[in-house]
C-alpha cells in the first residue's frame, strides 16, 4: 500500500498518525524547518530535532528525501519529512492526504491533493477546499465527519481542564529567544517562573506560571518566539504526570475518525459520507 500524507506533526495529529500506523497504513508526515509544538513530549514533529521521536510505543523518523521516507513509512514508522509547502505532492498523489496542521485557517491544502482530502477543525469548509472535515472542538460533536460544510468556529478559549480553560495557557511577553527554567512533567506553583524571554535588546522577561499543576507542554528550548505565542501549557490536576507523555483523549478521539475515513476510502466507500 501507497503511503497516507499527514500535513503536520503536532500532538493532535499525532493521535492520527499514530492510530493510522497501528491500523497498517503507511504515513509520511509533512512539517516545517522548526515547529512549535507546546506538548512535544507526545508530538512526532519533535522529530526534526531530535531526529528520532517516540510516543508511547512509536517511533518517527526524520528522512532526509521522500525515497527514504517511503522506505521507512513501509517499514511500519511513521517518517517526516521537512516540507512546508508539499513540493513532494507535485510528484507523487495520495490516495489519502490529511491537513492535521491545526492552523485554525488553510495553509494551502487543496481537494486536487490527493483522491480524498481531510482537514481537522476550523479553516477547512467540507465541499470546497476538502472533501470531508473531522471536528475538533471539544464536547459532543468532537470527532464528527463534516461531509458538507465546516467545522465550528475557532472560540480561541482551550478546552476546561478541572474547571480552568484560558488561564491553563501561557503566552510570551515578548518577542526573542526562550530559555525554560522548568521541564515538561514539572509540578510548578502560580507566579513561578517557568522560563525567560530574552529580547534582541537584551532584556529579560520572566514567564510565570498561571496557576499550580503540571506543566504539561512548554516550548522548545532555545526557539526564537513572537510576543504572543503560546508558550506552555499546565494541568491544574497535580497527579496526572503521567499525562504528559500519552496521546490525549482527544487526539485519540480524533485520530479513530481519521481512521474511519482512511478504511471508507481504501474500501471504496468513501461515498456513503455524502448520501
Amino acid at each position: 500500500m501507497e503511503p497516507i500524507i499527514v500535513r503536520g506533526g503536532g500532538d493532535i495529529a499525532t493521535g492520527s498518525i499514530y492510530r493510522l500506523v497501528k491500523a497498517g497504513y503507511p504515513v509520511i508526515v509533512l512539517e516545517i524547518p522548526k515547529p512549535s509544538a507546546i506538548r512535544r513530549s507526545v508530538a512526532f514533529c519533535q522529530a526534526i530535532y531530535e531526529k528520532r521521536m517516540q510516543v508511547e510505543d512509536m517511533t518517527c523518523i526524520l528522512c532526509d528525501n521522500f525515497e527514504e521516507a517511503v522506505r521507512v513509512s513501509k517499514e511500519g514508522n511513521p517518517a517526516l519529512l521537512i516540507d512546508p509547502e508539499g513540493e513532494c505532492l507535485k510528484n507523487y498523489r495520495p490516495w489519502f492526504l490529511v491537513d492535521a496542521i491545526l492552523a485554525k485557517k488553510n495553509l494551502g491544502t487543496t481537494k486536487d491533493m490527493a483522491d480524498v482530502v481531510v482537514g481537522l477543525g476550523p479553516g477547512f469548509t467540507a465541499g470546497e477546499d476538502v472533501d470531508l472535515v473531522v471536528e475538533t472542538m471539544r464536547g459532543h460533536r468532537l470527532g464528527r465527519v463534516i461531509a458538507k460544510g465546516p467545522a465550528m468556529a475557532n472560540t480561541g478559549i482551550p478546552g476546561v481542564i478541572a474547571g480552568y480553560g484560558k488561564e491553563r495557557v501561557m503566552h510570551s511577553p515578548a518577542a526573542g529567544v526562550i530559555h525554560n527554567l522548568s521541564n515538561i512533567a514539572d509540578l510548578v506553583e502560580e507566579g513561578q517562573v517557568i522560563a525567560e524571554i530574552t529580547t534582541p535588546e537584551g532584556k529579560v522577561e520572566n514567564v510565570y506560571a498561571s496557576l499550580t499543576g503540571v506543566l504539561r507542554g512548554i516550548i522548545n528550548e532555545g526557539f526564537e518566539v513572537t510576543k504572543g505565542l503560546k508558550i506552555a501549557d499546565i494541568d491544574p490536576r497535580k497527579e496526572q504526570v503521567a499525562n504528559c507523555f500519552t496521546i490525549s483523549d482527544k487526539a485519540r478521539a480524533i485520530g479513530g475518525s481519521v481512521l474511519e475515513l482512511a478504511c471508507a476510502a481504501e474500501h471504496g466507500r468513501i461515498g456513503n459520507y455524502f448520501a
